[in-house]
């Protein structure tokens, strides 16, 4: 039977050899009222993750979530009205494709970029692998003009949701107006996404010293691993997102092309040549395929990766290969082990399952 790390025993651990912080009360954000206008929303901030920025020009009400909800799940948002955002971000796969490598668009072409989890983006600042856009707003008007995705453009989807019996009366109660544009449609869309947060995971838990079934022995030997020179994974994924919002080269590529150009194709500087958007690991367990282009099937792949088959180049992250890490990490077969183990305690079965990020739509 698994043994489990009481939280006792948890506390020596993480005060003792990681400095460990109490992760602090849960956050509640509430916009101040606006007289005969939407209902500002309450956003309740688990314990264990940071304060999150809302844009003065994009309040959170109830009025628009719900809008931007049902804008998530309707596929009157691409030209043929066979496609939604949720096409390529289902819920029960961490808000990613479906297990699918690529993307497929309206017209059966094929992307070359595996869906990024919408997973905590509301604390994100660029969006994309790349970084080609700044701001929660500027990532949701893309989908729609994408030729590989949506194909469609603003003037069609406006003209169809000002034609639909329901639209018109709904971005009135969200914004005051009838007239629907696309800044306040992405809005809407955004302050949705804002509200698909995850938190509450076993290793939410047992940082937050509640009791977890689902956090034992390995569990706790992957964390050591997680948090600590050996295994260096720390320094790109923080202990509360889990990701850094910063760009790197993990060393899965030693040479570069259009396919992989990565930040670079956004800068043009060399310095950037292959490094990728730090992806959240929240939800890991269900968000595969992994890395920018689907490569690896499995979390034992990943880890294989990083353990024996880093590929250095003149931008590969200086942590891949610092000294005593030349060859990878050199795990043994239980190191690696628990560290998928540890990985897969970031899990969150009730954000997968919240019924208040599920499809509205009848």
């Amino acid at each position: 039977m698994k043994r489990l790390i009481y939280p006792l025993v948890a506390l020596f651990f993480l005060a003792g050899c990681y400095g460990y912080e109490d992760p602090g009360p849960v956050i509640n954000y509430k916009n101040n009222p606006v007289d005969n206008g939407p209902t500002p929303y309450d956003l309740v901030i688990p314990a264990g993750l940071p304060p999150m920025d809302i844009p003065a020009d994009n309040p959170m009400t109830v009025e628009g979530i719900a809008l931007g909800r049902k804008l998530f799940y309707d596929p009157i948002l691409s030209k043929d009205s066979t496609q939604s955002c949720s096409s390529c971000h289902n819920q029960s796969h961490g808000f990613t494709d479906n297990g699918k490598k690529f993307s497929v668009g309206i017209d059966g072409m094929e992307g070359n970029m595996n869906a990024m989890a919408i997973i905590n983006v509301g604390w994100s600042e660029e969006f994309f692998w790349n970084g080609r856009e700044t701001g929660l707003e500027a990532q949701a008007f893309q989908p729609v003009i994408n030729p590989l995705e949506m194909h469609d453009d603003w003037d069609n989807v406006l003209y169809k949701l000002q034609r639909h019996p329901e639209y018109p009366l709904l971005f009135e109660d969200a914004f005051g107006t009838q007239t629907i544009t696309s800044d306040l449609a992405t809005k809407a869309i955004s302050q949705f996404e804002r509200t698909i947060i995850s938190g509450n995971s076993e290793y939410d838990k047992f940082r937050r010293f509640e009791p977890s079934a689902g956090f034992g022995q390995s569990e706790f030997n992957g964390y050591q691993i997680f948090f600590s020179e050996r295994g260096d994974c720390f320094h790109c994924h923080s202990k509360d997102l889990l990701a850094d919002n910063s760009y790197h080269n993990n060393g899965i590529d030693s040479v570069y092309d259009d396919t992989n150009w990565g930040r670079f194709e956004i800068t043009q500087d060399s310095v950037d040549l292959g490094k990728f958007k730090t992806p959240t690991l929240r939800n890991i367990e269900f968000t595969a395929p992994y890395m920018h282009d689907g490569r690896f099937a499995t979390l034992e792949e990943v880890v294989e990766h990083y353990n024996s088959g880093v590929k250095v180049s003149p931008t590969v992250d200086p942590i891949m290969t610092k000294p005593g890490k030349e060859f990878g990490l050199q795990l043994s077969a239980q190191d690696k082990a628990d560290l998928v183990a540890f990985l897969k305690s970031f899990s969150d079965p009730n954000f997968l399952s919240n019924p208040d990020f599920s499809d509205p739509n009848p």
